[in-house]
């Protein structure tokens, strides 16, 4: 599976991104899907994950209620909705993909593919 983000941007604090995730590969619509970021000199943090089937969800607390994860297997899309954005938010944001079911759980060395990141700049 390769996959391509996009969609980051420089927004100011309560702007609204979409970032989104192309997959490519025969199999994308058997994998969890996750978005992690990194902001510069931290560890990389786990944002959201969802399951195969675009069921379930999970979500790091501190973006719960502000940031929605969905796919479109037919599209083979991952998105992430980005509402109310902080600064804090500001990071490069990575969507991975694993091939195991496990899609609440927050360790991003469970997953096999990663794309190539996209930068969200929040201004204050």
């Amino acid at each position: 599976v390769q996959l391509q983000a996009s969609g980051g941007g420089l927004v100011q604090a309560g702007d609204s991104l979409r970032l989104s995730c192309a997959a490519s590969g025969p199999t994308f619509n058997m994998y969890t899907m996750g978005w992690f970021r990194q902001a510069p000199g931290k560890e990389r943090e786990f944002v959201a994950a969802i399951s195969w089937s675009g069921g379930p969800t999970y979500y790091e607390d501190s973006v719960k209620g502000r940031f929605t994860i969905s796919r479109d297997n037919a599209k083979k899309m991952v998105y992430l909705q980005m509402n109310s954005l902080k600064p804090e938010d500001s990071a490069v944001y990575y969507c991975a993909a694993k091939s195991d079911s496990t899609w609440r759980s927050k360790d991003g060395d469970a997953y096999n593919y990663w794309g190539q990141g996209t930068l969200v700049t929040v201004s204050s």
